[in-house]
């Protein structure tokens, strides 16, 4: 075959290619070009456009985007996924106050159209968020002023049409920039509402979120036990179980990594939040609001999620109210905890009330879908037992919780606690004074050992210890470093020292 009939060849299976990939998209007529002399110059500008993007050469790769963008639009989704970085660094570098906004409207474009060109990779609402995120980020300070805001709330609308079409999925980064933006629109503007919502909004999705990731954390650990047994059994060769374990070792630290952001996103948040609606103000918004949602049950549960952040707007009337319609209509976990909770809030608490408490929270585990969130309520399970003085039944709680969630230190700090405030009850007979206090040790160091954030708290506590005497280990021919068994309810062995 020569030259030009390879060429004729070419030409040929792209326009069969071209042709054939029309149906898929309404909006590309043609994915590579209108004619296959364009097919060719599309691949070559994409190829263009990758070198001189992975090089960051960003103002080259920007004229072959160019091309690319007006001829073939279709014919890559990097056009779109690479926009963000390339923009940044251009709009960056651009000194032409002009110029610098034309480079922002074409970023913006590209988070208006990319999901009618790769619908099955980029949503509406994401890229409805991302442009009003580019819009606060690189419009001029002059969108911020007092007689200009009319862009500034654009964009403050576009992410929250986001928002709510993404929900739960919305990107950290959003969320950061949507509250500052509700933070300013509000300072400039006084209205509560628009920040309580905005707030509501947030803390409600954010935490649907890292629900999200624990319940793939926990659907992945028996992933884990299984491949190790398979390994085990032979059932797989080394490479299978070593490439098979790095991908979900990656997908791990992923969830744990949106985990983590969304924990420091919701933080930041509520550090926000908190100086512009105090408790007072809360309850005089939701009196006003009670008897036009009484039976709207999405928005009590909004104003649960509101108030329980702070301890003294749940003594509140109006909070009780809302938590007792929600949990009778739809008991969750969520209003199970917050029910438990309410049971606690009292100057005195009955025991008929830790009773119910202890139901409530009982409920709550069995209704949460993460083991994190169900080691968090029996802890609280545990503590309320420690209240009645029941060490067993604390201790029993604490063990619960740490099958569930294996590095919860704070459980173990718990059970040091019982241990170390055991003293006067395990004390008669032959037993040895204070030898409580080395099994609480041994439970404080074991707490540290997978928690090293907790060593200042368990170092105040490890202080507080009193230990047997040397005559007292004298006298029952105990050695440092002997074997001695702790009775009583604690029934464990420890170590002299």
């Amino acid at each position: 075959m020569n030259l030009k009939m390879k060429k004729l060849f070419v030409l040929f299976s792209l326009t069969f290619l071209m042709f054939g990939l029309n149906a898929q998209n309404s909006n590309c007529p043609y994915k590579y070009g209108a004619t296959p002399e364009d097919s060719v110059e599309t691949l070559n500008k994409t190829s263009y456009f990758r070198t001189f993007y992975q090089s960051k050469n960003y103002k080259d790769a920007y004229e072959n985007w160019q091309y690319l963008v007006q001829h073939a639009p279709c014919c890559w989704e990097g056009l779109y996924t690479y926009a963000q970085n390339m923009f940044e660094n251009l709009i960056k570098a651009e000194q032409d106050s002009t110029k610098k906004q034309l480079l922002v409207d074409s970023l913006i474009w590209t988070y208006q159209v990319r999901h009618l060109y790769f619908p099955e990779k980029f949503t509406e609402g994401n890229g409805m968020g991302f442009q009003g995120f580019n819009m606060v980020r690189h419009r001029p300070a002059s969108y911020l002023v007092e007689n200009n805001r009319e862009q500034y709330k654009k964009a403050y609308s576009l992410m929250t049409q986001s928002i709510e079409l993404e929900k739960e999925k919305t990107q950290p980064t959003i969320w950061d920039v949507y509250f500052q933006v509700a933070l300013k629109l509000y300072k400039s503007e006084k209205d509560t509402v628009l920040l309580i919502d905005a707030y509501e909004r947030a803390t409600t999705y954010i935490s649907l979120g890292i629900e999200q990731y624990n319940e793939k954390i926990d659907q992945q650990l028996p992933k884990f036990e299984n491949l190790q047994q398979r390994k085990e059994a032979n059932q797989i060769t080394e490479e299978e179980y070593n490439k098979n374990m790095e991908s979900l070792s990656k997908d791990t630290a992923r969830s744990n990594l949106f985990i983590s952001t969304y924990k420091k996103t919701l933080n930041n948040i509520e550090i926000g939040f908190s100086p512009y609606a105090p408790c007072d103000v809360l309850i005089q918004v939701y009196t006003k609001k009670m008897p036009s949602i009484r039976t709207d049950l999405v928005a009590l549960q909004k104003m649960l999620t509101l108030f329980q952040k702070a301890d003294k707007c749940q003594k509140n009337p109006v909070f009780n109210e809302g938590l007792e319609i929600v949990h009778k209509a739809n008991p969750s976990a969520f209003t199970a905890y917050l029910m438990g909770r309410s049971m606690l809030q009292k100057d005195t608490v009955t025991n008929t009330e830790y009773q119910l408490a202890i139901q409530y929270f009982t409920e709550a585990v069995s209704l949460y879908k993460t083991n994190e969130e169900k080691a968090g309520a029996y802890f609280s399970i545990a503590n309320i037992y420690y209240a009645m003085n029941n060490f067993t039944e604390a201790r029993n709680a604490c063990y619960e919780a740490l099958k569930l969630k294996p590095d919860y230190g704070q459980a173990y700090v718990l059970i040091g606690d019982l241990y170390a405030a055991s003293g006067s009850r395990c004390s008669g007979g032959d037993a040895l004074p204070n030898a409580t206090s080395w099994a609480a040790a041994d439970k404080y160091s074991k707490a540290v050992s997978i928690d090293p954030s907790l060593d200042k708290i368990v170092a105040e506590k490890r202080s507080a210890l009193r230990f047997p005497s040397q005559n007292d280990k004298f006298i029952r021919g105990l050695n440092n470093g002997d074997s001695y068994r702790v009775g009583c309810w604690i029934n464990e062995s420890t170590t002299v020292r």
